[in-house]
């Protein structure tokens, strides 16, 4: 394909679910003249409690779909996912780039912090692996990381109960101890897709002079950068097309996907697709 083509084709932005939206919503609004393709592996999800090996074969099968149809970009916009499987893609796709959500968040969260403590809250699996401890003492060897799992909030924000007592009193369970204490991090990562729906709500909760940083926006600034470098960005102008298809129940998808997107979705916006 020559340049002027390639610069047509879509970003495919890929999850397990829903959360990869508030990934995406970053790109079309620092990118708002970029096509972009979304797929969301509803019929497999959750990724976070699943193995390493099903992780990768997983994605692996939905990375390929986006390919099949089309794009000049992967973004893996599901920390499980990257943390698994971002070298395997790197390697299966290339010369197509393949950028993950990790490694943005990492960066901005080390730029973020002065006293060079980071508190990472994800899902089991992303704490578990330990990817966003090794990708902070990467950069920052010096940095101390208070990682911690907060599994419940996923199901919280698929319900939309991201705000008021309940939400504030799931983050305050599992914040706590971590914010009041002489030695608190100064900077708060979200290591989650989900996450920066609860940001009014975590602000409450860890106070007003926590950074709080989103790997979702961190990631779209990569994207552009990347985009750039490779001389691919499309032309702006009119607004690109924004497609979504999901492995099951488009109707869920539309229904929680509006709570992601902050707009309402209406039912035919997502396809059913089988991998």
């Amino acid at each position: 394909k020559n340049m002027s083509d390639k610069r047509e084709l879509p970003i495919g932005i890929f999850d397990s679910g829903m959360g990869g939206l508030t990934v995406l919503k970053a790109i079309a609004s620092l990118l708002p003249a970029e096509n972009l393709l979304y797929l969301g592996d509803t019929a497999r999800l959750p990724y976070g409690t699943k193995g390493r090996d099903t992780i990768v074969r997983y994605t692996l099968l939905a990375a390929g779909k986006l390919v099949e149809i089309g794009v000049k970009m992967l973004v893996v916009a599901c920390n499980t996912a990257t943390s698994a499987a971002l070298p395997v893609l790197q390697k299966e796709f290339a010369p197509i780039p393949v950028l993950g959500v990790i490694g943005p968040g990492a960066r901005a969260a080390c730029q973020a912090s002065k006293n060079g403590h980071i508190a990472v809250i994800a899902t089991q699996a992303t704490v578990q692996g330990g990817a966003y401890q090794h990708a902070i003492d990467a950069i920052n060897p010096g940095a101390k990381v208070t990682a911690r799992a907060c599994t419940l909030l996923v199901s919280l924000a698929e319900e939309g109960w991201t705000e008021g007592p309940i939400a504030r009193a799931v983050l305050a369970r599992y914040l706590d101890d971590i914010f009041h204490d002489p030695d608190a991090p100064d900077t708060l990562l979200l290591g989650c897709t989900h996450f920066p729906l609860f940001l009014n709500s975590l602000r409450e909760v860890v106070g007003e002079e926590t950074r709080i940083v989103d790997s979702a926006s961190a990631t779209a600034e990569d994207v552009a950068k990347r985009l750039d470098e490779l001389g691919i960005l499309r032309a702006g102008g009119e607004t690109g097309k924004r497609d979504f298809l999901t492995t099951d129940n488009p109707e869920r998808f539309t229904r929680v996907g509006g709570h992601f997107l902050g707009v309402a979705m209406n039912r035919n916006q997502a396809r059913l697709v089988d991998l």
